[in-house]
């Protein structure tokens, strides 16, 4: 894979504006994390040297964090460095407007006024009007690709970006931003990593959804901004395929799982074949042989971490489960380590939200007060409050971090 500049003669440079622009953005969420508050320290010196390194043409990625994760599935993940972070943020803010205007409307990952919320509500409404409220036979072909993010061919996908920035981004610094897409993409963290955690972490993870061992020009790391949005770039070609050459109306995507609405199941069972051979040919991918879902639309279908059923949508099993194993979890901890149960409660407090805020767009009223007020330990009723529509629960106030830290600096005063 090599990189081809476009009309290299005066390569402008990447404005420092927009590094200080990508950094803003980048820590955003992150402000308390080591890597960011040592970055922060004397961030204005570090950003102007990389703004040079990156205008010089010597930037190169630096050492990431990889690790396992066991939630919701078992995966490995690369934590890129927080300057590489930067870089990433900086490449996707110049491409995800070109991004979205190019994208099909029904792909919903990583994207602005889209997400899970909007897939599913999407895939219901396709599924109401192909049966034409239910009062005609449909079918639904539910699918995903095998390790799709480690399956990704690097040089492909760079031609592919590569031809798509020269032809539609207008901006004077494009040989640069080709140079840090390339760089971004040819990078093999897994050569210049820290591994977080034990060795062993990694038993049991197929050797198929490892960057360790899927080959050099193979894979991009879960966990990158950069990641994320390339790959929908690297699957929009077959969003199109499907939409345009297979005569498909009602069709939606999620990552690698991709749902197909249609009146006809014999046409379903031969399009599968037809989308085999695309992904195999054009994008060097492989369909998942035992993730294969056809059924009647009275069946339902289960999408994006919810069931849709005609006429209702309800919360999968995976998600009440986690939310489950995470409540078991906290209650362990409050009654093993009372020294941290105010660490522990807003721990709890963020991740049941999570669930929460998930949970209430669907029918599971009776689910939620069932979490709250059955699995939740009494113990617990000292440090937080539920809603009474069991939509969230709260911090007591006198438990909440900034009203501990206010209490704390008042304390040190008061004793200086």
């Amino acid at each position: 894979m090599q990189l081809e500049l476009f009309e290299d003669k005066g390569t402008a440079e990447i404005a420092l504006e927009d590094i200080f622009e990508a950094y803003f953005d980048c820590r955003k969420h992150k402000r308390k994390t080591v890597n960011a508050l040592a970055f922060e320290a004397d961030y204005e010196t570090r950003l102007i040297e990389l703004w040079k390194e990156i205008n010089a043409g010597t930037y190169q990625p630096g050492r990431s964090v990889a690790f396992i994760v066991n939630k919701p599935v078992k995966r490995e993940v690369f934590a890129a460095d927080f300057r590489d972070r930067i870089v990433h943020h900086l490449i996707i803010g110049k491409l995800n407007p070109l991004f979205e205007k190019y994208f099909i409307s029904d792909s919903y990952s990583c994207r602005e006024g889209k997400g899970v919320q909007y897939g599913v509500e999407r895939v219901a409404s396709f599924i109401r009007d192909c049966s034409k409220d239910y009062t005609r036979d449909c079918y639904i072909l539910k699918m995903d690709i095998q390790s799709f993010f480690m399956s990704i061919d690097k040089p492909l996908l760079f031609r592919l970006l590569q031809k798509f920035i020269v032809s539609r981004y207008g901006g004077k610094d494009k040989n640069r931003l080709l140079e840090l897409v390339y760089k971004t993409i040819i990078n093999r963290p897994e050569k210049n990593c820290q591994i977080k955690g034990e060795i062993s972490n990694w038993e049991g993870l197929p050797r198929s959804k490892s960057l360790f061992t899927t080959g050099k020009d193979r894979g991009l790391p879960i966990g990158n901004l950069t990641s994320q949005i390339f790959a929908n770039f690297y699957l929009d070609f077959f969003d199109k395929y499907v939409k345009d050459n297979c005569g498909i109306d009602y069709y939606g995507r999620y990552v690698d799982d991709f749902v197909i609405i249609h009146h006809d199941k014999h046409y379903l069972l031969r399009l599968q074949k037809n989308l085999c051979s695309y992904l195999a040919a054009r994008l060097h991918l492989r369909l998942h042989p035992r993730k294969v879902y056809l059924q009647h639309y009275s069946k339902g279908v289960k999408f994006i971490g919810a069931v849709i059923k005609p006429g209702r949508i309800y919360i999968g099993n995976r998600t009440k489960g986690n939310l489950y194993e995470k409540i078991v979890c906290c209650n362990k901890k409050i009654t093993d380590c009372p020294a941290e149960n105010r660490k522990t409660a807003v721990d709890l407090q963020a991740s049941v939200n999570s669930y929460l805020g998930f949970m209430i767009h669907y029918k599971t009223f009776k689910i939620r007060r069932k979490m709250l007020n059955g699995y939740l330990l009494p113990l617990w009723h000292k440090y937080l409050t539920a809603a009474e529509n069991a939509a969230k629960v709260s911090l007591k106030k006198i438990y909440r971090p900034l009203t501990v830290k206010i209490k704390k600096l008042k304390c040190r005063q008061y004793r200086n």
